[in-house]
């Protein structure tokens, strides 16, 4: 994909992605009236581990549809994505009632449909990525976003509560699937199930390597919404959730629209070239002057934005928020360039040092919830991860260029 066509892509990207956050983030301070603290720290919970399974659901195979050699092999990737995906939903109907008994409440049976319709929709994405169908991906994008919050809204307005704050968001991603049209059935290109097995073979890093990257990634949040609803309770849950949905929006909405157009730039350049590098460079300076602003911001007027915008029982997240600044930051750079190591074959290294960014996330969350406030836990948050990021950027900008191949003769 030449320049011009990365631009065009991530700009259709990004305006469907605008809209897609829009709607949450006006509809944001109507849903912290309609719903309690304690009801967002419920949802944020459930929400948490559902996309930490589905996030690992179809055993990261998905991601390896832009690397298919050929469509036929694409269709063995999709096949098998669903098969991996049906399994997890099962394990996952037996989960959900375990912890529907031992909680005596009925909104964890809320968890299969949840993860099926993720785990479907992340394929999906893949899919529609690779035929490069960049419309249709702005188009679900707005209808999950987007169209989440405002059933959000409408399930808040008929007192649905912990359950409309979690059927409203399933609702709106299997719109989302039904636009991207992921083929369900075998496909015109089925081959045998040694197709399939040769395709798990080939793409096996993606299983072994990005799975256990992306699932501990996930695992953060798990761990972060228990850790805080244990230590200082749901409303505390509730402050951070919010928060964090209002923080990582920027993130969300321009890191998902250059991911998905950069992917597909950084597999097909034919490994690690100068070029390929001096383009990670170039988005990782642009997003860092995008980043700049947000924090100041934050550090300015985070508290008062947040008690005018949803109301002064609040006022606690807009102190996160203002303590989290720098984390939002270096996290806003760092969100799109996870695609870089992935078309780098560099997933095993990726790996490793995410255990290590993890590792300095919760530690950094634990030390400042034994301070008991929220706000003592983000600057830690904040101070551990700039300085985890940093290291990552340096590396990721000087990383070394594969040498170039003598021509025949020479």
């Amino acid at each position: 994909m030449a320049a011009a066509g990365l631009l065009r892509a991530t700009l259709t990207l990004l305006t469907g992605g605008a809209l897609a956050q829009a709607l949450p983030l006006l509809l944001g301070p109507w849903l912290a009236r309609l719903y309690s603290p304690q009801e967002f720290g419920i949802y944020h919970l459930f929400a948490a581990v559902a996309a930490n399974i589905a996030v690992v659901a179809c055993a990261r195979y998905e991601f390896a549809l832009p690397l298919a050699a050929d469509a036929r092999e694409a269709d063995a990737l999709r096949r098998l994505g669903l098969v991996l995906l049906a399994g997890a939903t099962v394990l996952c109907a037996l989960g959900a009632a375990l912890w529907a008994w031992m909680g005596a409440a009925s909104w964890p049976l809320w968890l299969p449909l949840s993860v099926a319709v993720l785990g479907a929709l992340s394929l999906a994405t893949l899919w529609a990525t690779r035929g490069q169908r960049f419309r249709a991906l702005a188009g679900a994008r707005v209808l999950q976003h987007g169209g989440g919050a405002a059933a959000q809204v409408a399930a808040g307005v008929a007192q649905g509560g912990v359950h409309g704050l979690i059927a409203a968001p399933i609702a709106a991603a299997l719109a989302a699937l039904a636009l991207l049209r992921l083929p369900l059935g075998r496909g015109a290109s089925t081959g045998s199930a040694d197709e399939l097995k040769a395709a798990a073979r080939r793409h096996r890093e993606f299983p072994l390597l990005n799975t256990p990257h992306a699932f501990l990634g996930a695992l953060q949040d798990t761990l972060t919404m228990a850790l805080i609803t244990a230590q200082l309770g749901a409303a505390a849950g509730g402050a951070w959730g919010l928060a964090l949905r209002y923080l990582k929006a920027p993130a969300t909405l321009v890191g998902g629209a250059l991911s998905q157009a950069l992917y597909p730039r950084l597999a097909s350049a034919g490994g690690i070239t100068a070029e390929a590098r001096h383009t990670v460079r170039r988005a990782m300076l642009a997003l860092a002057a995008i980043a700049a602003p947000l924090v100041l911001l934050l550090w300015i007027f985070g508290p008062d934005l947040f008690a005018w915008a949803f109301g002064e029982r609040w006022r606690e997240a807009g102190e996160l928020a203002r303590a989290l600044a720098l984390y939002i930051g270096v996290h806003f750079v760092a969100s799109p360039l996870a695609v870089v190591t992935m078309a780098w074959g560099a997933q095993a290294w990726a790996l490793k040092l995410a255990l290590i960014g993890q590792g300095a996330f919760l530690a950094a969350l634990a030390l400042g919830l034994q301070l008991g406030s929220l706000a003592a836990a983000g600057w830690a948050v904040s101070i551990a991860t700039a300085a985890y990021f940093g290291w990552y950027f340096f590396k990721l900008a000087t990383w070394p260029v594969a040498p170039v191949a003598p021509e025949a003769g020479a």
